[in-house]
């Protein structure tokens, strides 16, 4: 299960987070997006020391903790999408097609016109979206 999502800028600024747990969760999820930003800058400054290569968007588990595992991907703007499951057992096809509509979630809400480039995402629509997507989240890998 999903239990957060996140956007952060280019320069480590939060665009958008989004936790999805009904207990009063929301301060360790923004601390666990804030400490895999650590991780994300360690694969992309030193590729050779981890799997990536410099064009594969998709970081894969940035790291596993008692309860959740973290996610990432990074696009070629540098913006970072954060992904924390509770799932133990994701399979990495199905957190790649969660960031691929993810991504294009993203891209058309920052190309509304009133959109401000850099400023947090409050466009109810895209919020909207990013639930649908987390609920259909390892249901199929075809949607």
């Amino acid at each position: 299960m999903i239990v957060c999502v996140a956007v952060v800028g280019h320069q480590n600024n939060p665009l958008y987070i989004q936790s999805f747990t009904d207990a009063d969760d929301a301060l360790k999820l923004h601390h666990i997006v804030h400490c895999s930003l650590d991780v994300v800058d360690e694969r992309v400054n030193n590729p050779k020391k981890s799997g990536p290569t410099l064009n594969e968007t998709f970081l894969g588990l940035l790291y596993p903790t008692e309860n959740y595992k973290v996610y990432g991907y990074l696009t070629n703007t540098k913006v970072k999408f954060i992904l924390v499951t509770t799932d133990l057992d994701v399979r990495d096809a199905d957190v790649r097609n969660f960031f691929r509509r993810f991504h294009a979630a993203y891209v058309d809400a920052v190309s509304n016109p009133f959109h401000v480039p850099g400023k947090k995402i409050t466009s109810r629509t895209f919020a909207d979206r990013v639930s649908t997507i987390v609920q259909s989240f390892g249901l199929s890998s075809a949607v």
